[in-house]
């Protein structure tokens, strides 16, 4: 029987119902993990010393403000950068202020006794201590600095929070009065020497100036007067115009000159139009009409035609005077045009040869001046520089560094936040849960779902068995799991090509699959439907099914094979009529390959013929040969597979060796399966197991009570023993 295609493209994409089984199913995975996470979080936080955080904030300024006083600016609202406030975070938290805020508060001592040690902590561990308990942030974008204080002490986290504002004000106030004498040294000696540049540079300039004898605007400007760019390009752009004006009236008058009459006259109307020539076009053409009009009255001679032929003639010689005119004035315009052009370039070529000259002339001088304006103009800001200091040595009391409020004792532990922590440890470990459960469903590999079935194998699944099954035959034909059971003989029976396919062997990979279990409910459903079946405990080496019918197990199939009893002998009923049991019997040491024997296969052809269905159990095909012989003997093979108990790979391979004996796989049943945890096997079969479940909750306790026999506790003890 062919896999349908179908489920195997729908594999590909989880619905959401298949997280929710995963999550349903490893849910004591999540739970433990969720437990331990939260009890975990919640015993540090409990057993955590509480910590208490202070806040000291200042306002923090650069070093440079009073330039403002020199040019009449004020100074009251300062320039927000952030680069200088990040540097500033660094400088707190150095060993140049916390060493002294450690040795102000003798934090060394603190340190030792809150770690319950003796003496005190070194310097080096001290300050590591202390720049872990230190925070420092920007307040909200503007140049106030907050510092933040954590220590179990609420009196000393404040006194170390406003120490360290005090210790850092301390050494802006004393290092902005340091740089400030040293700078005003520095550039007093700088001063001194611009000066004497200065009057060296002026006395060059005013002996250049007499040598060369520079006119007074070049004195006075300091540069030649020469073109300036734009002027340059103002020259070039009329220079370009007038060259291509000249070129376009050059082209027009070639082309003029190759026409005559009306061709000549129109193109002019075209180029030139002027008002005179265009009257006079339209005159003639008014004229040439009229004298038209009276041809085909009138002769030649007649007055008014001779009239209007007067009048064409005098037109005619006067447009020719007029063109004439015009085109000797383009050839006019066309000269002066040419003309002024070469001024132009002329006048430019001077200007730059000028230029040229003046700047090689006069260089010396210009040079000497622009070393006289350099020295000057760095002498002036010296001494911009020298009074700035001047300033801020009168005024070096004024710190840059403003504190807003001092620090205060907190009433209230900032750590540890046991609600929060809490929160936290719930949900970490809910996500750490369920994560470990995907997780450990990604590395199982055993069969979970029917495509994993029918993806792996390429086989159906014929049924599916829920857990804790008993026995039909003690549970009833109306049992909750009895409909899982005549779904699968359904399905058996249709999947099944030929209708005198009789014998049937049940199959697995490994023990404990559930296959004796499978094979005597399957065999019982069979039997209740009216057909006349034999069941056969072929698992010669640890045969079951005698103790789930408490029959004896010392006479059956080994005893009929060697030929010491006939199979009326052998054979034993059972309390459903049409249901007959064959046991294994004792298997003597000599006799192990006994199934593979002539014998046993006349014994299944015998078989077949007294009964309507004939069904072999089997050990695992894992284990021994036994199962593969019985699967090549018999007409069907059905494999049980238990629901997440071996990897995919073996099954496989007991189907592969079914296969390579010629064994007719019809399909798999899945065993074992967990329908009221597992929404995915619950609409798949669980429809019929709250139908039969109700029907069963209907009938009174008195009902139930008849229907059980002595050794049914021992029947199901044997059953689930076998199934695990």
């Amino acid at each position: 029987m062919e896999v349908s295609k179908a489920p195997q493209s729908a594999e590909s994409k989880l619905h959401f119902l298949d997280y929710w089984r995963i999550i349903r199913i490893r849910r004591a995975v999540i739970l433990a993990v969720f437990l331990l996470v939260v009890i975990t979080t919640t015993i540090i936080t409990y057993f955590q010393p509480e910590t208490f955080s202070s806040v000291a904030r200042m306002k923090v300024e650069k070093d440079s403000p009073l330039t403002q006083l020199l040019t009449g600016t004020s100074a009251a609202t300062p320039v927000f950068d952030q680069y200088f406030l990040l540097t500033e975070f660094q400088v707190i938290r150095s060993p140049r202020i916390l060493d002294k805020v450690i040795t102000d508060l003798d934090l060394g001592k603190h340190y030792a006794k809150q770690n319950k040690m003796e003496g005190e902590l070194s310097k080096l561990d001290s300050y590591e201590a202390l720049s872990h308990d230190v925070d420092i942030n920007q307040f909200k974008n503007t140049a106030i600095i907050e510092i933040t204080v954590f220590n179990e002490s609420a009196k000393l986290a404040a006194d170390i929070a406003n120490t360290i504002a005090k210790v850092y004000r301390k050494y802006r106030s004393e290092g902005r009065s340091g740089r400030s004498v040293e700078a005003w040294q520095a550039l007093t000696n700088k001063l001194s020497f611009y000066d004497i540049e200065v009057a060296k540079a002026r006395t060059n300039l005013d002996l250049q100036r007499i040598a060369l004898q520079v006119p007074e605007e070049i004195a006075e400007s300091g540069q030649i007067q020469n073109l300036a760019a734009t002027e340059m390009m103002r020259f070039q752009a009329v220079i370009q115009e007038m060259q291509t004006r000249s070129t376009r009236n050059t082209r027009l008058l070639e082309q003029l000159s190759l026409l005559q009459g009306d061709s000549l006259r129109n193109a002019l109307v075209v180029s030139t139009p002027t008002q005179e020539l265009t009257a006079l076009i339209s005159q003639l053409n008014f004229a040439i009409r009229q004298r038209a009009s009276l041809n085909p009255d009138f002769g030649a001679n007649h007055p008014e035609v001779l009239r209007w032929t007067i009048q064409v003639t005098l037109l005619e010689k006067q447009l020719e005077s007029t063109v004439t005119g015009i085109l000797d004035g383009m050839k006019s315009n066309l000269e002066a045009d040419k003309a002024a052009l070469e001024t132009q370039r002329s006048f430019m070529t001077n200007a730059i040869a000028k230029n040229s000259s003046d700047a090689t002339l006069y260089r010396p001088y210009l040079l000497a001046k622009n070393e006289f304006e350099s020295a000057r103009r760095i002498r002036e800001g010296i001494k911009m520089r020298v009074a700035q200091e001047d300033i801020d040595r009168d005024l070096s009391n004024a710190s840059p560094v403003e504190i807003i409020n001092d620090a205060l004792p907190a009433t209230n532990p900032v750590r540890p936040k046991k609600t929060v922590n809490i929160a936290i440890g719930v949900l970490f470990g809910l996500f750490l849960g369920v994560g470990l459960a995907f997780f450990i469903e990604y590395l199982d590999t055993s069969v979970k779902t029917i495509d994993d079935v029918e993806q792996a194998l390429q086989a159906p699944v014929l049924g599916v068995i829920p857990q804790n099954v008993g026995t039909l035959m003690t549970e009833g034909p109306d049992s909750p799991h009895a409909e899982a059971y005549r779904v699968l003989r359904t399905n058996l029976l249709f999947s099944r090509k030929d209708p005198n396919w009789r014998t049937i062997t049940v199959v697995s990979g490994g023990a404990g699959e559930g296959k004796s279990t499978t094979i005597f409910n399957l065999a019982t459903v069979f039997a209740q439907n009216g057909s006349r079946v034999l069941i056969v405990d072929s698992d010669l080496r640890r045969p079951s099914l005698h103790k789930i019918l408490n029959i004896s197990n010392a006479m059956g199939l080994t005893n009929y094979l060697l030929k010491q009893n006939t199979l009326e002998e052998v054979i034993q009923t059972t309390p459903i009529g049409s249901l007959d049991f064959l046991p294994s019997g004792k298997l003597p040491s000599s006799s192990i390959g006994i199934l593979n024997s002539a014998a046993m296969k006349e014994f299944v052809v015998e078989a077949k013929s007294r009964y309507d269905f004939v069904f072999f159990d089997s050990p695992p095909i894992m284990g021994v040969s036994d199962a593969s012989i019985l699967a090549s003997e018999v007409d069907m093979a059905v494999l049980v597979v238990q629901y997440r108990k071996y990897p995919q790979q073996m099954t496989l391979r007991a189907k592969q060796m079914v296969e390579k004996v010629g064994g007719r796989l019809l399909g798999v049943v899945l065993n074992n399966i967990n329908i009221s945890q597992d929404s995915y096997y619950y609409y798949y079969s669980g429809y019929y197991y709250d139908y039969y479940s109700k029907n069963e909750d209907s009938k009174t306790e008195s009902d139930l009570k008849p229907k059980r026999k002595k050794g049914d506790a021992k029947i199901a003890s044997i059953d689930s023993e076998k199934k695990y």
